[in-house]
């Protein structure tokens, strides 16, 4: 284990300067810099000390995983495009495998729908119109939205999104099960 790394990254994650926790836990400034860059190894009662300021136990300390996951945060180039071509599908976090919850940033284009076949599914959809407005059907009723208005309803009832606009319409949808 690096000693100094996990140190560094439980005292950010506290909010705590080296400066504050050296004068909490008694030790110098220099030492918990020495420590965080794995210059020294602290005896067990000085760490002990600088773990009590914090506070942490000597087993927490040791076995709490701060290692960052690779599957947490996402660049906008990460996002598949399951869209058909027209209209942009971008799934968060499109590599992450076991999802049970798909999230979309979806464009659609002027005059651009999901086809004249209703979908239907098992489970539920949400979402937030960000801008433009997108006519949305859901079983016998159907109404447009605009930005800011959103949705939400069970997929088994057949539905369909388009754009009868003359502007772009983007909207952030979640889904689960996601179906993607």
């Amino acid at each position: 284990m690096d000693v100094g790394k996990q140190l560094k990254t439980i005292r950010t994650m506290r909010g705590l300067s080296q400066r504050q926790l050296a004068k909490q836990s008694g030790v110098t400034n220099s030492m918990i810099s020495q420590i965080e860059q794995n210059l020294v190894n602290p005896s067990v009662g000085s760490l002990k000390k600088i773990l009590d300021a914090i506070p942490i136990s000597m087993g927490e300390f040791f076995t709490l995983n701060v290692e960052p996951e690779d599957d947490i945060f996402f660049n906008a180039e990460q996002m598949a495009d399951l869209g058909d071509g027209t209209i942009k599908m971008l799934l968060v976090g499109a590599k992450r495998e076991g999802r049970e919850l798909a999230i979309l940033r979806e464009v659609y284009p002027p005059g651009s729908d999901t086809g004249t076949d209703f979908m239907q599914h098992d489970g539920e959809e949400g979402g937030i119109v960000i801008r433009g407005e997108i006519e949305i059907t859901v079983g016998s009723q159907s109404r447009v939205l605009k930005a800011g208005d959103s949705y939400y309803f069970e997929t088994r009832k057949p539905h369909r999104f388009r754009n009868k606009g003359k502007i772009e319409c983007e909207l952030i949808s979640a889904a689960t099960p996601p179906t993607f």
